[in-house]
């Protein structure tokens, strides 16, 4: 197998590159504006070259890059999110159009374009769609998007996102594309076995690193899960240890930042204090606005980049709350490993009968699809 050239676009901490490079990417170029996640990205790719700035002042840079053979990033997505104002207008939701005009520069093999999964699937975002596809067509691309959980590929965290994979000059048969983003999948470990090792919050291996205090809502919003609605200040959900995450957020480092029940993660207690104070709710007991147990506290920084799938000795430059941001706003790295795979697969044009894989059925990835109208297929 040949190894693969890479251009790595709005690159964040690195995050998704970690992952094109497991998959055999050798990343030549990089670019990122923010200062922290540069420091970030510089202190763990110091083999890719990282453009420190807005992409849109080396377009002339880029020129030197004619053919390499993947692009890959997420433009930001704030503009789109339904955690956002979803503004049209907002400039992050421009920067698309600034990814592309890289493709029309640079001319790769392949292109990967990451984003929210509010693009692919809202109506409000219909024209955007329509317009990426007749972008990406008439600068020779074959396009689909691809609406991946990040849970379906070892990732322990709940996390969907839009994966929009363009070819150059090949039809992009989103069958057979779908068939190895399957062969891909792999169960993810749980929130237990994922963070146990670290230690106790405060541990030299595990410091506490989030001090937002956790009091009880006086006027909680109930679901039927007791990891759902928001039994607690703020918009720190409670962490199903034996179960994977919800999606961490951006917005991590106080009070939005998900909560540990230690006690239950140590086997310390027996007892899910979570799980029996929601029982006592639900069973007409009157909420009190107090302090939660010591025994609960929030995730730390290096448990927040573990269920990233970040490597354990990833380096976080920068002040506590932007290494959270960085955290969040990252790629987990073995979803994007799996995009990155199936997409060099497609390259080589291995067949399906030459890829290795697990246990996994065949049977269950059959989806009605409109290859006409680039329907989102989500698997």
């Amino acid at each position: 197998m040949r190894k693969y050239t890479g251009l790595s676009l709005f690159s964040g901490a690195g995050g998704m590159d970690v992952g094109f490079k497991n998959a055999g990417v050798n990343i030549v170029w990089s670019n990122e504006l923010d200062k922290d996640a540069c420091n970030t990205y510089e202190a763990n790719h110091p083999e890719s070259f990282l453009y420190r700035g807005d992409v849109r002042d080396t377009f002339n840079e880029l020129e030197n890059l004619k053919g390499i053979d993947i692009v890959f990033g997420g433009p930001p997505c704030q503009g789109f999110s339904v955690a956002g104002k979803m503004d049209p207008n907002d400039e992050r939701s421009t920067l698309i159009w600034t990814y592309l005009d890289v493709i029309k520069i640079v001319k790769p093999k392949a292109f990967v374009l990451e984003n929210v999964s509010a693009l692919a699937k809202l109506e409000k975002w219909k024209s955007v769609r329509t317009r990426m596809f007749q972008i990406a067509d008439e600068l020779g691309y074959s396009c689909y998007p691809f609406l991946l959980n990040s849970a379906d590929y070892g990732v322990p965290q709940k996390r969907e996102r839009v994966f929009f994979i363009g070819l150059l000059n090949k039809y992009l048969d989103q069958e057979l594309l779908l068939r190895r983003l399957q062969l891909q999948k792999i169960q993810p470990r749980t929130i237990r076995e994922t963070i146990s090792h670290l230690g106790p919050a405060g541990s030299p291996s595990n410091p506490h690193t989030c001090e937002a205090r956790i009091t009880l809502a006086a006027n909680p919003v109930m679901r039927k899960s007791p990891y759902a609605g928001m039994i607690f200040n703020g918009m720190g959900r409670p962490l199903d240890i034996d179960g994977i995450s919800n999606t961490l957020p951006a917005s991590m480092g106080g009070n939005k930042t998900p909560i540990v029940d230690e006690a239950l993660l140590y086997r310390t207690a027996n007892d899910n204090w979570v799980v029996n104070y929601h029982q006592s709710l639900l069973a007409g007991k009157v909420p009190e606005f107090a302090q939660a147990p010591s025994r609960l506290r929030r995730l730390t920084i290096k448990e927040a980049a573990l269920i990233q799938t970040f490597p354990e000795d990833y380096v976080f430059k920068g002040s506590k709350s932007a290494i959270y941001r960085q955290i969040g706003n990252a790629v987990p790295c073995l979803l994007a490993q799996a995009v990155a795979s199936a997409v060099i697969d497609e390259l080589d044009n291995k067949s399906i009968n030459q890829i290795e894989y697990g246990q996994l059925s065949l049977d269950s990835f059959i989806r009605e699809t409109s290859l006409r109208e680039k329907e989102v297929i989500s698997i």
